[in-house]
């Protein structure tokens, strides 16, 4: 079967163990107490590089929160690594630190050698307000939940507890010919993200032997994390061409619980000719986690995968999600030359639970030249997967397999599995059949749902789905 996630890829070598895993303080006047308060330290660093690591190993040597002030009209260009932790250009956060930016920039220097931004060790605490982090190449094979089985953390890696407030992160690298994930941000302790871009970082495998993976080239989450009112567009995962290898979650990789509210995921892309790509948005969290998305529009995500498998240009669970008041639009999941297309929006796994709320899936496409399989232009639900649709939108969805290909489902596909639609519309999607649903086995319950205006027809095949005619 060609539903694996990127752990389970990784999952087949036996050297490959890994189980997925799941600010300050105001100044005070010294008082008469059994002990000392905790005094939070506010040091001004001026644009330098040095003054900068300093600043951050004096931190780390007090017990009580420190603040540090940047300069806010400095880029700190990291030329070399840190002395005592070359994969990283800082020291590393090991104690409760806020860095406050002030619209500064931590970058590392284009002809430095590779090594990421910053790492959070599992007894650091970072607050990072109004910064940018930009430039970071991770190459090292040292994440920590698996060292030496995997690249993590172009950007950020965190492994203990890491605020990011008004910041960016942009332009970010995990490469590895192993396995990468996180070209922005890697986050294994407990992460928050609030009003901040990740943008144009990438995950990607570069190997050509056996396939590999990679995953998450804006933020990978192996958590808990929260992500609030952020931008996470224009990133990216790829592998090597006609290795097999898949790539996944171009936007946001979640194998741990995530909650993601009033974000807007959009323009990522994915690319493994020859092999599997899934969604911009991706929930692998085991039970009892799962992922929640909230008044959150993912929009103008592509998969592409030439002679190979693309699984939903949207968002793809094969665990449990539940999307409310969320549009998800313009999506694209495409498998030119004879390959295969589910999912132009959403797609489930055969164990995925979806549960759609008051959302809107409009505009979005499966496609395959070349005279290959596409379906589900808006959902599909091909393997077994439960899918509850409440009082939601599908429409203007389309499929299509030029050149003698398969088109089925234009607003929605199921097969073996179940999906019930409620008090929601079906209208005005396309396919070469099923232009509303294809029901190629399983059950489509319709509960007060209308399916109409759809091209060429509302349900195929006719009779399969009770309560759809024409």
């Amino acid at each position: 079967m060609f539903w694996q996630s990127a752990r389970v890829v990784r999952l087949r070598l036996p050297y490959l163990r890994r189980i997925p895993a799941l600010a300050g303080l105001a100044a005070g006047a010294a008082m008469a107490l059994p002990a000392p308060l905790a005094h939070a330290d506010t040091v001004s660093v001026p644009c330098s590089v040095s003054a900068l690591r300093a600043a951050i190993i004096t931190a780390n040597s007090q017990p009580d929160p420190d603040t540090l002030r940047l300069d806010p009209a400095c880029t700190y260009r990291l030329a070399m690594p840190d002395t005592n932790s070359p994969a990283h250009g800082l020291p590393a956060i090991t104690s409760n630190i806020t860095i406050d930016g002030r619209g500064a920039t931590i970058t590392r220097d284009s002809s430095a050698p590779a090594f990421r931004i910053l790492f959070v060790d599992t007894t650091g605490t970072l607050t990072l307000n109004h910064t940018t982090i930009s430039g970071g190449r991770a190459t090292t094979l040292d994440c920590p939940l698996f060292p030496g089985e995997g690249t993590c953390g172009g950007g950020i890696v965190n492994a203990g507890t890491m605020t990011v407030n008004h910041s960016r992160v942009i332009n970010n690298t995990a490469t590895s010919d192993v396995f990468a994930q996180g070209g922005g941000i890697d986050n294994e302790g407990t992460g928050t993200v609030n009003d901040t871009e990740v943008s144009g970082n990438t995950a990607e495998y570069t190997g050509t032997g056996t396939p590999f993976a990679a995953a998450g080239g804006g933020i990978v989450n192996d958590g808990p994390l929260t992500v609030d009112r952020s931008r996470v567009h224009h990133n990216a995962v790829r592998a090597t061409a006609d290795t097999g290898s898949q790539v996944e979650a171009a936007g946001l990789a979640a194998f741990a619980s995530t909650s993601i509210k009033h974000t807007v995921i959009s323009d990522n892309h994915a690319s493994s000719p020859g092999g599997l790509t899934r969604g911009a948005l991706v929930n692998n969290a085991r039970p009892p986690a799962i992922m929640t998305v909230t008044d959150t529009v993912i929009r103008d995500n592509t998969n592409s995968s030439p002679h190979g498998l693309a699984t939903a240009g949207g968002a793809t669970t094969n665990r449990t999600m539940i999307l409310t008041r969320t549009r998800i639009i313009g999506n694209h999941a495409t498998a030119p030359d004879g390959g295969t297309a589910r999912g132009g929006g959403l797609s489930l796994g055969p164990t995925g639970r979806v549960t759609l709320n008051s959302s809107t899936v409009q505009g979005n496409r499966a496609s395959a030249p070349g005279g290959g399989i596409a379906r589900g232009g808006g959902v599909s639900n091909p393997l077994g997967g439960t899918l509850t649709i409440e009082q939601s939108h599908i429409s203007q969805n389309t499929v299509t397999a030029p050149e003698g290909g398969t088109a089925q489902g234009g607003g929605l596909f199921n097969d073996v599995g179940s999906t019930t639609l409620t008090r929601s519309t079906v209208i005005r999607n396309s396919a070469g059949d099923g232009g509303g649903i294809f029901e190629a086995s399983g059950t489509v319950t319709l509960n007060g749902t209308e399916v109409r205006a759809n091209r060429p027809n509302n349900c195929a095949p006719p009779g399969s789905v009770p309560g759809c005619t024409g």
